[in-house]
């Protein structure tokens, strides 16, 4: 299981990690014109002890994570989704409930808060640039 703080953006499904999810967002319903399907999305706050993170649920993710749920994700991927850096499981990766309420974290560092920039020395990687907010701008702490 890699902490939420060692993540970093990469195009490829191949993180495995534990979280609390801690606040939700409303469920937007979008139809595409060319099959005339419609798709649920909705953003979360996740967090672990380490670090929170944007965690992007698709179709019955939706209705099936709550907040307080612990989640464990197989094979996910960080990377940007409309211009939004987002955790998410993606079309490879695994999503499932492990427990409720019972988990220690922390909600900043904002991971999906941080400019990345591609690393001078190795163009497949990114580096932390700059912090944009000390904590989620969707998700402001409530206290």
């Amino acid at each position: 299981m890699v902490p939420l703080k060692d993540i970093v953006p990469a195009a490829q499904n191949n993180i495995n990690t534990r979280f609390i999810l801690l606040d939700k967002g409303i469920v937007k319903t979008t139809t595409t014109t060319s099959s005339q399907t419609q798709n649920k999305t909705c953003l979360a706050l996740v967090a672990d002890e380490t670090a929170a993170v944007h965690f992007q649920l698709w179709g019955d993710e939706c209705d099936a994570f709550e907040p307080g749920d612990i989640v464990q994700l197989s094979n996910g991927i960080f990377s940007y989704c409309r211009n939004n850096l987002l955790l998410r499981a993606g079309k490879r990766g695994k999503i499932e409930k492990v427990g409720e309420f019972l988990m220690a974290y922390v909600e900043t560092p904002n991971l999906s808060e941080i400019r990345w920039v591609p690393d001078p020395n190795n163009s497949k990687k990114y580096i932390q640039e700059a912090v944009i907010s000390p904590h989620s701008r969707i998700f402001p702490p409530k206290y």
